[in-house]
């Protein structure tokens, strides 16, 4: 989901998929000491040490757990604006909704800004800020060139301002669009967690993105530096299935494999000869990405365009995948099973991509006291 790549549609729910958000909830640890395994003698003093032994044993692996768990960030919590702004997550999805009936890609915009915010320095709203006189902010690093759905933000923030003026951030507003996003495009309305706070930083030599080049396991380590994990990569790369990508991005598995001067073996000849025609290498423009032709990462035929299923995965197995990443999990063992997981049992995938969708929101938000609420999404506020 790196480079001008990665987008996703969006059906409406009444409710939220409570079974997603009750499979967040902490696991209970129980802990038995027990006296009558003790390797000496049981006296009164004995008996009184090991239980604090154990009581410190069990603070630690506690501890250990929760520094090593996937967790969300305790002080983000659902409906956090419930009394400060009642009507907050209503606004930002009555906008995305209106904006995605004029731009059905307008999902997999939101999905992809939400991504490369969180990406860099968390998910802080970084990545809204316009460049200053003094420093060049993220959206001008050459991975977000194309980043678009920067006017939806603005539309849905300015209303909110109108009802709650200085209460709902930035970043709650990116998270909360890319959540209806998902909806609209055939996803769950997962409950999102709320609270976070925006960032005063923004610098272009920060961006530091999985490439489309990346192999699994480089791109497994860039996920597992924000802490996601194989599964929340393999996951997440569905939202390709609804998104589009340049042409030069795929210009060397089409001519110039691993600079061979051919094509990729893997790829399918019927994909193969499409893209072909689609990106000729002559129309390839690498010093002006925003005027590459561009193609859908899915080409899959049978599936409706910006459609949120697990058509990408079966294409995938089938060796049709158009980005060198996303066909390399059908080599790897892992993901090649969760990809045919995902295809035999879509809710699976619906369920594990809320999922995923809540932790990437989680990674290094700024809460209580950090950061501010900016009254404008495209700058700092004023210091008084």
């Amino acid at each position: 989901m790196s480079g001008p790549c990665a987008h996703i549609h969006l059906q409406e729910t009444s409710s939220t998929n409570r079974s997603t958000w009750e499979s967040m909830k902490p696991h209970r640890i129980k802990l038995r000491c027990s006296l009558n395994k003790l390797p000496w003698r049981r006296t009164a003093g004995s008996a009184a040490e090991f239980g604090t032994m154990c009581n410190m044993a069990a603070l630690s692996l506690v501890l250990l757990l929760l520094a090593h768990a996937p967790t969300i960030a305790l002080s983000l919590q659902v409906h956090y604006y419930r009394n400060s702004c009642p009507r907050a997550e209503i606004i930002v999805k009555q906008v995305v909704q209106k904006h995605f009936l004029q731009d059905p890609s307008v999902p997999a915009g939101l999905l992809r800004l939400h991504f490369h915010d969180c990406f860099v320095r968390g998910c802080d709203a970084s990545v809204l800020l316009d460049s200053t006189a003094d420093d060049v902010a993220e959206k001008e690093a050459a991975p977000n060139l194309t980043l678009r759905t920067f006017d939806v933000i603005d539309a849905a923030k300015a209303e909110l301002e109108k009802v709650c003026g200085g209460v709902v951030s930035c970043a709650d507003v990116l998270a909360l669009a890319a959540r209806d996003g998902v909806a609209l495009s055939g996803g769950a309305a997962y409950a999102l967690p709320t609270g976070r706070r925006d960032g005063t930083v923004s610098v272009a030599s920060d961006v530091r993105l999985p490439s489309p080049y990346f192999s699994i396991q480089a791109a497994e380590a860039a996920f597992r530096n924000i802490s996601l994990d194989l599964v929340d990569l393999a996951t997440l790369l569905g939202a390709h299935g609804v998104g589009f990508c340049h042409c030069g991005f795929v210009i060397d598995r089409l001519y110039n494999f691993q600079a061979t001067g051919s094509s990729d073996p893997r790829i399918d000849p019927a994909v193969l000869a499409a893209l072909k025609q689609q990106c000729p290498p002559e129309v390839v423009l690498p010093s002006n990405v925003t005027k590459d032709p561009k193609i859908f990462l899915n080409q899959a035929t049978t599936s409706p365009p910006f459609l949120l299923d697990t058509s990408f995965y079966r294409s995938l197995l089938d060796g049709k995948a158009v980005l060198q990443l996303d066909q390399d999990l059908a080599f790897t063992d892992v993901t090649s099973r969760l990809a045919a997981r995902f295809v035999s049992d879509p809710k699976r995938f619906i369920h594990q991509f809320s999922k995923s969708m809540i932790k990437l929101g989680s990674v290094g938000v700024l809460t209580g006291g950090e950061g501010e609420i900016r009254l404008n999404c495209r700058k700092v506020n004023s210091k008084a």
